[in-house]
Formats: C-alpha cells, sequence, structure tokens
C-alpha cells in the first residue's frame, strides 16, 4: 500500500511474449531512485482455489482495502479469473464493493483478454478527472463484444495469411517479417498474441501442404490406368497373380521407369518427391495405398469386360449368322426381338448391336443382290423382245416378276422391293447396251479389267542412238480365264496387239 516503490534494475515487460525470451527484444529496466504510484488495482481471484476459503480471502481483501484507502489514492476492485468464476464468489465481492464509497469493480479474465484494458482505463478515468467516464460493461457482454472483435480479427488475419503466403515452403520468420506492417496482422496480434498468430499460420500453411499433395496424389491417380494399360494390357498375363507378383511383373517390364518411380522412403507424400515438380512419374508404393488398389482392381475389371464383350460381341455376330429370322433389309427394331432373351443382350450397349447388325446387314444383301443377279442371268430368254428403248412395260415387268417369284433368291430381297425392281432394270440395260459402265460386275467387268492389264503391262523398247528400225511395241499380258470368253477375248487381244 505504499505510494512509492524503488525497483531499480527490474525488466520492463510489455508483453507476454517476452517472457523466457528476453533476449530476443528490446531491454528496458525500471529507473533508479523511487517511483510515484498514482492508484491501485485491488484483485480479487473469483475462480475456485484449490484449499481456499473465499470467505476468509475477502477478509484479506477488506484488511487490504482499508490500508490502500489510507493512501487517499484512487482504487479500482478487479475481479479476475472470471472465465472460471463462481457466481457467490462473484456476488459477494460485488457485495463488499458496494458498501465502499465510489468503489468500481471490473469483472476480468486475462486468459480470455476481457475487460484488462477496461481495468485500466477505468483507474486512469479516476486518476485524470478530466478524461471521460469510463463505462463498466459486465463480463459476459465484454465477452461476447471480445469474441465478436476477435473473430473479425481472425478472418481479417486469415484474408491476409492467405493473400501473403502461397507456398506451404514459407518460413513463419520471413512471413511475419512481411505482413508486420499490416493492420491486419497487428490487430490480431494485439488481440490475440504472436503465438496463436503464429499457429494459424502453420494451419494454413499446413493446408497448402495437404493441397499440394493432394492435387499431385489426383494427378498420380489419373496417370495410373495410363500406365496400367501401357504395361499390363493382357489379361491372361495378370489375372491370376497376386499383387506382390503383379508388382514384380510390372517392375520388370521395359517401360517400368517411364511411367513410375521406386522411391527409397516411404510414403511417398512423406519425401521430397511431392514437391518434384519435373518428374511426373507415379511413385510405385501409390499402388499400396487402397486408391491405388481400387485402380488396380478396375484395371483388371476393365480388361475381363473387354473380353466378356468381345465374346458376347462373337456370338452376337454367329447368332445373327446362324438365325432364319435376320433377313436381308430387316430393320433392328424387328430384329431385335428375337435375340433380347440371350446372354450377351445385357452385356452391350444399344450403338454396338446396331452397328455389328449393319455390317452384318451390309453383307448379307450384297450377297443376296449377287445371287440375284446370277438369277437374273439365268433367265435371261425373260428380258428379249422388249420395246427398242428397253424400258419394260408393266404387263413384261408383271411376267418377269411371277416367273420369278418362286425363286428363293428372288423372295431374299422381298424387303428391298425398290432395290430389286432397280436391279432388274439395270439387268435390262445391260442386255441392250452392254457396256463395262452397265455391267452388273461393276469394277469387277472383264472390259475394265482388260483395261488395266493393258495399262500395267505395256512396255515400249528402242533401239539406241545409233539409229536403226525401232522395236515393235511388246505387249506382256496375262489373261486367267476358265470359260470361251475369256479365252475369245484373249485371241481378240492378241491379235490386236499383233495388228498394232
Amino acid at each position: 500500500a505504499a505510494t512509492k516503490l524503488a525497483s531499480a534494475e527490474k525488466l520492463m515487460y510489455f508483453c507476454t511474449d517476452q517472457l523466457g525470451l528476453e533476449q530476443d527484444f528490446e531491454q528496458k529496466q525500471m529507473p533508479d531512485g523511487k517511483l510515484p504510484v498514482d492508484g491501485f488495482l485491488l484483485c480479487v481471484d473469483v475462480s475456485r482455489g484449490m484449499n481456499r476459503n473465499f470467505d476468509e480471502q475477502l477478509k484479506f481483501v477488506s484488511n487490504l482495502y482499508n490500508q490502500l484507502a489510507k493512501t487517499k489514492k484512487p482504487v479500482v476492485v478487479v475481479l479476475t479469473k472470471c472465465d472460471e468464476g463462481v457466481e457467490r464468489y462473484i456476488r459477494d465481492a460485488h457485495a463488499f464493493a458496494l458498501g465502499k464509497k465510489n468503489l468500481q469493480v471490473v469483472e476480468t479474465s486475462a486468459r480470455s483478454n476481457v475487460n484488462v484494458d477496461l481495468a485500466f482505463g477505468t483507474l486512469v478515468q479516476l486518476v485524470d478527472k478530466s478524461r471521460g467516464k469510463a463505462k463498466i460493461v459486465p463480463y459476459f457482454e465484454a465477452l461476447k463484444q471480445q469474441s465478436q472483435q476477435i473473430a473479425a480479427a481472425k478472418d481479417r488475419y486469415e484474408w491476409l495469411v492467405g493473400r501473403v503466403v502461397k507456398s506451404h515452403h514459407e518460413a513463419w520468420a520471413e512471413a511475419s517479417r512481411k505482413m508486420r506492417p499490416a493492420p491486419e496482422y497487428q490487430d490480431y496480434v494485439y488481440l490475440e498474441g504472436t503465438q496463436k498468430a503464429k499457429k494459424l499460420f502453420l494451419q494454413h500453411v499446413q493446408r497448402l501442404k495437404q493441397e499440394h499433395v493432394e492435387r499431385r496424389r489426383k494427378a498420380y491417380l489419373a496417370l495410373l490406368p495410363q500406365a496400367l494399360d501401357a504395361l499390363v494390357p493382357d489379361l491372361d498375363e495378370i489375372d491370376r497373380l497376386s499383387r506382390a507378383k503383379a508388382e514384380k511383373l510390372l517392375e520388370a517390364k521395359p517401360d517400368f521407369l517411364k511411367w513410375f518411380v521406386v522411391l527409397e522412403e516411404t510414403p511417398w507424400d512423406a519425401t521430397g518427391h511431392a514437391d518434384a515438380a519435373d518428374d511426373e512419374r507415379i511413385p510405385f508404393d501409390l499402388l499400396e495405398t487402397p486408391a491405388g488398389e481400387r485402380l488396380y482392381e478396375a484395371h483388371l475389371e476393365k480388361l475381363r469386360n473387354e473380353r466378356r464383350r468381345a465374346e458376347m460381341r462373337r456370338a452376337f455376330r454367329e447368332n445373327l449368322e446362324s438365325s432364319p429370322f435376320v433377313t436381308p433389309g430387316k430393320p433392328w427394331e424387328e430384329a431385335r426381338s428375337f435375340i433380347m432373351n440371350e446372354d450377351f443382350y445385357l452385356w452391350l450397349e444399344e450403338p454396338v448391336y446396331m452397328d455389328i447388325y449393319g455390317k452384318h446387314q451390309k453383307q448379307l444383301i450384297d450377297k443376296a443382290k449377287e445371287d440375284f443377279q446370277e438369277l437374273l442371268l439365268e433367265y435371261s430368254e425373260l428380258f428379249y423382245e422388249l420395246e427398242l428403248d428397253a424400258k419394260p412395260s408393266k404387263e413384261k415387268m408383271g411376267v418377269i416378276q411371277e416367273v420369278l417369284g418362286e425363286e428363293q433368291r428372288f423372295k431374299a430381297l422381298q424387303k428391298l422391293q425398290a432395290e430389286r425392281d432397280a436391279l432388274i432394270l439395270k439387268h435390262i440395260h445391260f442386255v441392250y447396251h452392254p457396256t463395262k459402265e452397265t455391267c452388273p460386275s461393276c469394277a469387277a467387268c472383264v472390259d475394265a479389267r482388260v483395261e488395266q492389264l493393258l495399262g500395267s503391262r505395256f512396255v515400249r523398247r528402242g533401239r539406241g542412238a545409233a539409229g536403226g528400225e525401232a522395236d515393235v511395241d511388246r505387249i506382256n499380258l496375262v489373261i486367267l480365264g476358265k470359260d470361251g470368253l475369256a479365252r475369245e477375248l484373249a485371241n481378240e487381244i492378241r491379235a490386236l496387239c499383233t495388228n498394232d
């Protein structure tokens, strides 16, 4: 209760960060001589202490206050540890203060930094009457305001950290140096202290590292199916292998090091490989993680499904070839009902069915047209005695169709009547105007083939510069034929060559 104190050569502390780290801060000592005391903060612990009787404590506080009152200096009662305060203790402390004249009470918590400034501000106002009267805020109301203030300051500080710190390699010393001039940093450190600011920084750096590792993990996992496709595309090679043997097989592949890297230390995300931007190869131990195992199993299942689908496609084609219900020109919508109960129907997608069926239909139609053309040649007499312009009348067409109607090769094109009629008309035109352009064999026409042979076998020879009569043009031509027409054509070609 002295109004003058001597505390020479004692360090002056300005914040808790200095405790235990005195050498890291500027050291200021209390001045020599006596220090005048202008007022007192009478602190009363209102928490539940061990082996402590609060009534006895309050008696001590009362005696101490009586001593302070004699100094005629201002006194403020400060209830400390209100964050753990006992309601009765707080109530009794207020009752004590009410019994004194103009004795102010401030409820505080140093741990939560609630009303600490208010306690000193209230005392300053009592010392200096020119200052405005301090408004005493109850603890829980002040705590709410403090929490809101801290939350807002924390949000602003985290925004600052996110803007300044972009790499998980950033160190606190360098980052805090960059952020120190910013009000967001200063406000938060003032409210919560440097250690909490550092803690939030370390949490941000850890998030950056996790995000970086997760990006690399996703990139590796996206590349893993391609690596498996390239190294083990054959199901027979790995279908019945254990995981250990499958890994040995992968390592033995010539292109293994193109896709994978075997690290001396594992797991990969705890090594420097996570930061190796120039090496995109997959860490081999990633295969042993749950995600890697799922992708390996998915690769196996994909190969099995591909084999199964190939078997189903083959079964579907064989079914089409053997089915009496699939005829030339029959639409897929009509044919589908005949295969819906087959096993392969559930394995293939609709576009695959349609593609296979379309190709099969083309083969059927081409074969049916070829057979129908043979049929027309066999009934050549039907196409004689037509009009001069070789256009058959409706009656003549009726006769032709009536005669051919009993033939299976005619019936095969029943769903392609327009194309069948067009073939008949084309055949009639060929009968009356036989040229290579109207020939039903198209590119396989003998005339066209002869021209090709002539073009490819014609060789000219000449004698040297000494002069003399040029050799006759020679033609090396081989005609393969099995009937008289081919031999006759060959003789005519030889005669033409001789005359030429």
